[in-house]
């Protein structure tokens, strides 16, 4: 079993590299959609990641548009603040997609508009903030989806 992170125009390299240590560690392949906010060979990419990066199942695409056509068939859960379900209503499946949007604005109004009845959101308890950190959310996700299928 495996799963697909997808981060949509990712800006902090930090998170970046974490979420593919995350990745390695699940056995989930991770996509990145262009633009990002970094170099991927930035050392903060690097340090975060420590030496696991060259063994991580990495798939890069152009635009959103790019990564759309290459996986229009694939099955989505799309995590936002703006949707109304919670993530732990996703119907998990094996090779499933888990997109994220950028730490900045999360995903692309059009994304959220277009796939309404795919979008879930993980729920905050404080009125204090707006979101978790990426890289927090992408590990609360995958593992919940792990477990899911009782591995």
């Amino acid at each position: 079993m495996s799963f697909n992170i997808v981060l949509f125009e990712p800006e902090i390299p930090n998170n970046t590299g974490n979420i593919g240590r995350l990745s390695l560690a699940s056995g989930s392949t991770l996509h990145l959609v262009k633009p990002f906010g970094f170099e991927l060979n930035d050392k903060r990419v690097k340090r975060a990641g420590l030496d696991y990066w060259q063994h991580l199942d990495l798939k890069i695409y152009d635009s959103i548009t790019h990564f759309f056509e290459v996986h229009s068939d694939k099955k989505f859960a799309f995590l936002s603040a703006k949707a109304e379900k919670n993530y732990y209503e996703i119907d998990y499946e094996d090779n499933m997609f888990f997109v994220f949007g950028k730490e900045s604005v999360g995903l692309p109004a059009s994304v959220v508009e277009k796939h309404k009845n795919s979008l879930y959101k993980i729920p905050l308890f404080s009125e204090h903030i707006r979101s978790l950190n990426l890289a927090n959310a992408v590990s609360i996700v995958i593992y919940d989806a792990i477990k899911s299928k009782k591995l």
